[in-house]
């Protein structure tokens, strides 16, 4: 089940592409041909991807070698700038759908098929939130990963 308590617009291919690029020169970065190597590169993937297999493939189809150091430093600036989601458990990123649109991370982590679901649940994020709030602590990343099967592996 998917909550929205909020609208946004879901993006895919070249109309994901570029809103990525909009929203990154909005945030006042550069876009590069670098970061929109990686970020069509991230797009190919409908699992989570590794910057070592993002850096791999980038290498061969560029016929240079591409560094995972730089592209470490790429996808961290995707997730510090809501372009891709970062699932922990797995050290593997997924292209944000709809950058711009700020919310929690919620992943649905498939132990068997490596597959990952985004799932945006603003009631949650919400308690979670208020949960540290009442600790006295301030989140800036909350990230929650179920893991388990997905409905194809169960």
């Amino acid at each position: 089940m998917v909550k929205h308590a909020h609208a946004h617009t879901e993006h895919s291919g070249d109309d994901l592409l570029g809103a990525a690029r909009d929203a990154l020169t909005g945030a006042g970065e550069q876009w590069t041909g670098l970061r929109e190597g990686v970020f069509a590169e991230l797009l190919q993937h409908q699992r989570p991807a590794s910057a070592y297999d993002i850096a791999d493939n980038l290498s061969r189809s560029r016929g240079k070698r591409v560094a995972p150091n730089s592209v470490y430093r790429i996808l961290d600036l995707f997730v510090a700038n809501n372009l891709a989601m970062r699932v922990e458990s797995a050290n593997a990123y997924l292209a944000n759908s709809h950058p711009g649109c700020e919310h929690d991370c919620i992943f649905l982590v498939c132990d068997a098929c490596g597959g990952a679901t985004h799932v945006d649940d603003d009631d949650m994020s919400k308690a979670v939130r208020a949960i540290a709030a009442v600790q006295q602590f301030k989140p800036e990343r909350p990230v929650i990963e179920i893991r388990g099967f997905c409905k194809d592996c169960a």
